[in-house]
């Protein structure tokens, strides 16, 4: 049986959006994400209130092994956003990652072109934790001085693969991190090292 999607569409999306929006402006900075919702399992409520704000039509999802086993995600996806979905991390305008320490590395994403770098990949990790001040050290864009910023599980070389990321600029993918509850954004202009 499909599980419904926003209970009110217009506000929830809004306030989803502003969360989003806000957690890539000012990376390392963790904001609130009311996720009421109940998608079918393993997909979390936070990533499924992503997807259903920022994915269309017009914007091929990709998901994780963990995800794509299960029929019912893809039935509520495609139900609730008509979103395509693609077996090609490299097509995908979003990619839904339900386990992170098994994410593939970001190099198979699509880093945009240098005509369009809008067109690059933006992954959704869903985080067992993330929170501010400790962990990772975060500068560039949006930051005053440095951030420090503590997401888990992620994948192994997560960090050089995100300097790899960075040293393509404005090349590059963008990550939005969720947890329960919780959403934080790490853009390609952002420059990570280990604290």
């Amino acid at each position: 049986m499909l599980t419904p999607g926003f209970a009110d569409p217009v506000h929830d999306a809004q306030g989803t959006f502003r969360a989003v929006m806000d957690a890539l402006a000012r990376p390392g900075r963790v904001r609130a994400l009311v996720a009421d919702l109940a998608p079918p399992a393993p997909l979390t409520p936070e990533l499924a209130a992503v997807a259903l704000t920022l994915t269309d039509a017009d914007t091929p999802v990709w998901l994780d092994p963990v995800l794509a086993a299960a029929r019912e995600v893809a039935e509520f996806l495609r139900f609730h956003t008509g979103a395509p979905l693609t077996g090609d991390p490299a097509a995908a305008a979003f990619a839904l990652v339900r386990e992170p320490a098994r994410c593939p590395p970001l190099s198979r994403f699509a880093p945009g072109t240098p005509a369009y770098p809008d067109t690059a990949t933006t992954l959704v990790l869903a985080l067992d934790a993330v929170a501010e001040g400790e962990g990772l050290h975060l500068s560039g864009p949006g930051i005053r001085e440095a951030a420090r910023l503590a997401p888990a599980p992620l994948p192994e070389g997560f960090v050089a693969q995100l300097a790899e990321n960075r040293a393509g600029f404005p090349l590059g993918v963008d990550l939005i991190l969720t947890a329960p509850g919780r959403v934080a954004g790490l853009p390609r202009s952002t420059t990570v090292t280990e604290a």
